[in-house]
């Protein structure tokens, strides 16, 4: 029996595909983001280091509301991977606009950070959606995967999914990961807290072939202070399995050529 945990699109914003190969220019980032400057320089050089520099992927995040996460809006830990989030997506992806959805039991909400509106923009948001659930991943991955194939874009997708613990339902996250092994999308998963992680050590170290046809997925844990953690080494962490990803992907005709 197929398993569908589709449910009804609520996703509000847009993402065209790209006309252009190029990324966001410093200039632009000086012009529009000089505060990402920095950041932006930072995660060219892990780049390039990964052995991914020129690469081009469409850059989601995706953030966990679930009840304990609370604290990591309060800190500025969330606000903070945003503006990582968005500075590495400069490098990658020419239109200098990240889709962020925001999951605890269902999907709470959806929205963008862009060069123009990045500041201070998680909280607010954070706080108009209400009630914080349970932690469900399935409902937040097949939310960036029926966005990615609506929006027909030519590039991979690299996907930031932000989370402080094992999900409510551990079936329904590993059954759309595997699923979505035939897609291009990379997951790579970011664990605030001081939890074990062990489901997302399990998802990181699922079988190839047996249950995937390639590894789709990364994980690395940033601990208890995730501000604390410098931006060049999260983005050694975020880019680490990428670039075998894309190898893979690439041999096996997920990606193209």
């Amino acid at each position: 029996m197929t398993i569908d945990y589709r449910k009804p699109s609520r996703i509000d914003y847009r993402k065209s595909p790209r006309e252009t190969a190029s990324a966001v220019s410093l200039e632009k980032i000086a012009d529009h983001a000089p505060g990402l400057v920095d950041l932006y320089k930072t995660a060219a050089v892990s780049l390039v280091k990964n052995q991914v520099g020129g690469e081009r992927a469409a850059v989601y995040l995706v953030l966990d509301r679930s009840g304990s996460m609370r604290r990591y809006y309060r800190d500025g830990s969330v606000q903070h991977l945003a503006e990582q989030t968005l500075a590495l997506a400069a490098n990658l992806d020419d239109d200098g606009v990240v889709p962020v959805v925001f999951f605890s039991t269902d999907i709470d909400g959806t929205a963008e950070i862009s060069l123009d509106a990045y500041r201070d923009r998680i909280n607010p948001l954070h706080d108009s959606m209400g009630h914080m659930g349970r932690t469900n991943y399935h409902v937040a991955m097949q939310a960036v995967i029926d966005h990615y194939e609506a929006c027909g874009a030519d590039d991979p997708a690299f996907v930031i999914f932000q989370t402080d613990g094992s999900p409510s339902s551990r079936t329904a996250a590993e059954h759309v990961l595997c699923t979505a092994a035939r897609l291009p999308i990379f997951w790579q998963f970011v664990g605030f807290g001081d939890d074990e992680f062990r489901f997302l050590h399990k998802l990181d170290d699922l079988p190839v072939p047996g249950r995937r046809v390639v590894d789709n997925a990364g994980f690395f844990a940033a601990g208890g202070s995730p501000t604390s953690i410098s931006d060049a080494d999260l983005y050694d962490q975020l880019l680490h399995e990428f670039p075998q990803w894309l190898a893979a992907a690439r041999a096996a005709g997920i990606v193209r050529t």
